[in-house]
């Protein structure tokens, strides 16, 4: 039985899929995972965007879900990157990732096809038709052209219950205003930018889905609980100290190239490899995020 979806505030991590040779490198995927857990996170999504879903092969996949599942044991909840630009593909993963026990599903807008609200409405209710997991909304307009309006939100919750969270990263916070307005409690609004988890949070959102904390999971956590309890002067100090980087992450080059050429120079993964059409950090980014680790580490430690 799917968990709640409160499960699902806090940071969840937008889990990499580390690569070598061309191929999944799944000992260092199962280092990753335990570093997660034992950091306290709140969360797993896997085959995310960050997760370069777009070029993983569909039985890539669905391995990196079945494996990550299988790793976890149920200690925390496992969110799968379930979504397509084609609604037939996207219930096809949708009901391959439920027979492997995930906890719930993170569905993008359709990308390329820029469907009309309407047709928005339609991709996600024959999606939801077809599961009872939760659903998370992603809403992400700088990849895929469109948003997800506040009026499509109200409309898919009011009639599927288990679309119950919504990842923002259009970087509105007048939008967040208005879902929470509109909807309360009955939709968890997820930060889907790291530098933006505390105006998000200020405004009622409930956590943040997290490029940064594949790198550092306990500040973000740490930054995350201290804004949900209100403390929020000591949040905007962690808040500071990770901003740079978290926007470096995302700018610099697309995502994940930058996260995961930090994660390789730590010596966390064996290679900070990526997937045509993406190619690894220009030397000049690898020195200005090397930059900003030294700021974040002379600052903290």
């Amino acid at each position: 039985m799917a968990k709640n979806i409160n499960s699902f505030t806090g940071v969840l991590t937008a889990l990499i899929t580390p690569m070598f040779k061309g191929e999944i490198n799944f000992h260092d995927l199962e280092n990753l995972i335990e570093k997660q857990i034992q950091s306290n996170i709140q969360g797993l999504v896997i085959a995310g965007t960050t997760g370069e879903s777009p070029t993983l092969a569909q039985e890539e996949h669905l391995e990196v879900i079945r494996f990550t599942v299988e790793k976890t044991r149920g200690r925390i909840p496992i969110i799968a990157g379930t979504g397509a630009n084609c609604t037939k593909e996207a219930i096809n993963l949708v009901k391959k990732a439920d027979q492997l026990n995930v906890d719930a599903h993170l569905q993008v807008v359709p990308y390329y096809n820029k469907p009309t609200q309407q047709g928005l409405f339609r991709h996600f209710s024959n999606i939801a038709e077809h599961t009872t997991k939760p659903i998370i909304l992603y809403s992400i307009p700088g990849r895929c052209q469109i948003e997800i309006e506040v009026e499509t939100i109200i409309q898919l919750r009011k009639k599927f219950p288990h679309v119950c969270a919504l990842k923002e990263a259009g970087g509105q916070c007048d939008k967040v205003s208005e879902v929470i307005k509109q909807l309360g409690d009955d939709m968890t609004v997820l930060s889907g930018d790291d530098s933006l988890t505390l105006p998000f949070i200020s405004v009622g959102a409930k956590g943040v889905v997290s490029v940064l904390a594949n790198f550092l999971p306990e500040p973000m956590v740490d930054l995350v609980q201290k804004a949900l309890n209100n403390d929020f002067q000591s949040a905007r100090i962690i808040h500071q100290n990770l901003f740079s980087l978290g926007k470096q992450l995302l700018q610099l080059e697309p995502n994940p190239v930058g996260i995961k050429q930090i994660l390789f120079d730590q010596n966390i993964i064996q290679s900070p490899e990526v997937r045509l059409p993406l190619t690894l950090a220009s030397l000049e980014s690898q020195a200005l995020l090397q930059k900003s680790l030294k700021n974040y580490f002379s600052a903290n430690y």
